[in-house]
């Protein structure tokens, strides 16, 4: 199971990351990036690429 760590204090929920997971793993709830399923998570760091913050960060669990 992957690890995602978001950073808040850089993270805008612009939802970037949320319209590309292929896994919708990623979600804005109220005006705040979450993670749901994380063991759905297929570690293929997309999120990562397109965030424009560079707040998100996959790790191998």
């Amino acid at each position: 199971m992957a690890k995602i760590i978001i950073d808040y204090d850089e993270c805008d929920a612009c939802g970037e990351c949320v319209d590309v997971c292929p896994m919708e793993v990623l979600i804005i709830v109220d005006g705040k990036l979450k993670v749901q399923h994380p063991e759905e998570c297929n570690e293929c760091e997309v999120c990562m690429d397109v965030c424009p913050n560079e707040c998100i960060e996959v790790e191998e669990d």
